[in-house]
Order: C-alpha cells, then structure tokens, then sequence
C-alpha cells in the first residue's frame, strides 16, 4: 500500500488554514503535517478549546485530507538555543530581547504542542531542540570536552519535562537532524540519542537534504539510524562547488546562484531517492512522505505539485516475493533450508507502525543492520542466532544475526531477523 503524501505547511504560513488546505486538497495531497505558526494551528487554543480542534479537522475533511504530525520547529528551537536576536522571530514581540522569558514560553509551547497533538489525533510532533553550542562547531576559541559535555546535559534537563509531557499524551517527538541543533549529523545525532538513553519517545524526522551537503550518504544515515525514523521529510538540495563557492554558504542568501549549495524541488538536485525509499521498505516505514518544499528559484505551486507527482511515481512498494521464487521447485527448496535455519533470503518480518517502534524497552524492536538478500549460506549457531557464512562476497560474512521464530500465512515458518548484536 502507498504510503500517505503529505505536505509540510511551515513554507505556507502566509496563507490561511482554509487556504493552505484548499490548495493541497486541489492539488491532491493525502494530508498535511501542519505548522505551529502562522494561524495553522495555536496549540494553546487546541489544547483546551473542543470547538477549534473540531473547526480543524473539518477544514481538513471537507478538503479530503488527514493529519498525521504537527510541526513545532520554532518553538523548539528557543527551548535548547543559545539566545541571540534572531530567536525573538519566533517568540511573542513582547518578549523580544528577554531570554529566560523566551525559553519559558518555548517550553510551555512544546507542553502544549503534545496535548494539541494528542488531540488532533496525530502521533508525532516534528520540530528543531536548539542548540547551546552550534555556534562553536568550529572550533576556534578552541571549544572544549567539558563544554560539549555540559551542552548536551543541558539538553537533556531542558528537554526531559518536555518528554514526560509527551508520554502522558501518548504522542513521539521526532528532531529533524539540521544544522543549528545538538544533533546535526551522523555522530552528533548518536551521541544524542545515547545522551537520553535510546529514550523512545525521542526520535528523528529524516530529512535527506540537510544531510547531502554537509557530506553524509542519506540512505546510509537512514539504514543506521531506521529503528528511531518516526517521520520522514521529502526535500531535495543541490551541490554546485564550482572552485569559488564553499559549503558554508558565504553569507549568501538561499537561492543565489552563487552559493555552494542549495534547497532544490524534489528530482532537481542530488538527492538519491531511490536508495531512500528502498531503505524505508526494508525498514517497514508506512507513515507518510512530507513534502517539505523549498526551491527558491521555482514557483511553489507549480514545484508542490510536481513534488507530488515525483513522490506517488517513486513511492515503489517493496516486493512480497523473492524474484527467484517462481521455480516453485526453489521455492519449496528455500521453505525446507529455512525451516532448518539454512538458506539465502530469509524474508524480513520487522513490523513497524509507521512512526517507529513502541515496544517496551524490555521488547525493544529493532530493525537489522544487514539486510538479507541473495545466494547466502548460513548455519545454526545456538537457539536464536545464525551465522552468515558469506553472501556473494559480503565483507560483513561471520556476523552473527539474531533471529525469532514466527509462524507466517500458510503454516510454514519465517525467520524474523531482530538484530545483530554479539
């Protein structure tokens, strides 16, 4: 089944909550992750005022849409940032210039946020946590352990009310991985992770095009990290190094030309999506694919909807069989070797609800690093672990996968691979 395409309306907080869903239901989204700016939603209305959530979601029905996320990045952003003056954009003007104050309506705003969620029926809120130290990632004055050490401590203290409140109302946050966050690459976002202790409320709106330009293979990122993807943002970016232009954006504004790199509709830049969406098909992803558009050299209507339409024609769905399996002789062969726990394609069976995992930490689920494919031999090492022999020539050969028994239709049995853990 398709997944949902959905469209991020952050970059449409100009028009109207009726002008925003008219247009996407015209040009045929399946939903919207709203914004919590502009007048799209006022999560301090939606918390406790039954009419506006009801306005809400009948603007939305008589469109033919749905929401599955809410959109909290600039409130967000106060909570962890250190204050300069551009964060008074975000706040209440009456708050300009006043940092301990701006943080505390951040911090309100995000509790807020998860009731408002809760209540619209959405199950994640996407959104930025800020950063204390974004501005030293170069490190001269020298930055130093300790003052790393102590940033994401302070996250961690800013942040764990926020995620309380969010458990209470049954709702995941998902950080989009950006430039100006704690988390802003591969490693930072696994020290951040590991900071809260893999907490599962906390986990990652994947968005490929903040990670291409710094450098990082998207897919890559997302095969690592696909126990924790609870959203995903469709946005593409193009790299245009030329000799002159850096990737530190030379003070140039987005959209010119000049710059090093820039936000691209999705199919103009050089964002493998292909790779990306095989990735959420081993992973078991079926929540949706938000549009996040952002091209400034393109009208946006004209770039949303085409982004549509390059979305539905590169949404594949993953395969039910094994192309080989149509010698029924093989496939019969492959049943047996894998009822003995030997055998080349084993089929995955990690169930995912679309917004990650909710299993108890004691029954966390987490999807394999390897995925499983081709001529391969393996044995039984012990109960619940096989050892893969090689797989046409797989350096990762000897690693040991751990597995669980189901049943699958038809009584025969799969085998679920759970992780790789030694």
């Amino acid at each position: 089944m398709a997944r949902p395409i959905t469209l991020f309306t952050g970059q449409w907080a100009d028009l109207s909550f009726e002008q925003i869903c008219e247009k996407a239901g015209q040009m045929g989204y399946d939903g919207l992750e709203i914004a919590c700016w502009g007048d799209h939603m006022d999560v301090a209305q939606a918390a406790r005022d039954d009419a506006y959530i009801e306005k809400k979601k009948e603007v939305l029905e008589e469109n033919d849409l749905q929401t599955w996320a809410l959109g909290a990045h600039l409130a967000g952003q106060c909570v962890g940032d250190l204050y300069d003056p551009r964060l008074d954009n975000f706040a209440p003007k009456n708050l300009a210039g006043k940092p301990n104050e701006i943080r505390e309506w951040a911090i309100e705003q995000m509790l807020l946020t998860a009731q408002a969620a809760a209540r619209m029926g959405c199950s994640v809120v996407t959104g930025f946590m800020g950063s204390p130290i974004w501005k030293y990632f170069y490190s001269f004055p020298q930055t130093t352990e300790q003052m790393i050490d102590e940033a994401f401590e302070r996250v961690v203290k800013l942040w764990t009310p926020i995620l309380d409140e969010f458990d209470r109302n049954g709702v995941q946050f998902a950080l989009e991985v950006h430039p100006t966050e704690i988390a802003f690459d591969y490693y930072t976002t696994q020290r951040l992770l590991e900071a809260f202790d893999h907490r599962q409320t906390l986990g990652l709106n994947f968005d490929p095009s903040h990670l291409l330009w710094q450098g990082i293979t998207p897919h890559v990122f997302l095969r690592d990290f696909a126990q924790h993807v609870y959203h995903v943002h469709m946005k593409d970016v193009a790299v245009t190094l030329d000799g002159k232009a850096g990737l530190l954006g030379s003070h140039l504004p987005f959209g010119d030309v000049r710059r090093g790199w820039n936000f691209r509709s999705l199919g103009h830049g050089d964002v493998e999506f292909e790779e990306i969406i095989r990735e959420l098909n081993a992973m078991g992803y079926s929540g949706p694919l938000s549009v996040e558009w952002e091209d400034s050299g393109m009208d946006r209507e004209y770039g949303a909807q085409e982004a549509l339409e390059y979305c539905r024609s590169i949404d594949f769905p993953v395969s039910q069989v094994a192309f080989d399996d149509a010698n029924e002789g093989l496939a019969a062969q492959r049943e047996r070797r894998a009822d003995n726990g030997q055998g080349s394609g084993f089929r995955r069976s990690w169930q995912s609800n679309g917004r990650g995992c909710k299993h108890s930490k004691k029954d966390r689920c987490r999807p394999p690093r390897l995925r499983v494919h081709g001529e391969g031999t393996y044995e039984r090492a012990e109960e619940d672990s096989l050892h893969l022999l090689a797989s046409n020539g797989d350096p990762r050969a000897g690693q040991r996968l751990r597995l669980t028994r189901r049943g699958s239709a038809g009584g025969s049995s799969a085998l679920r691979i759970r992780s790789l853990h030694d």
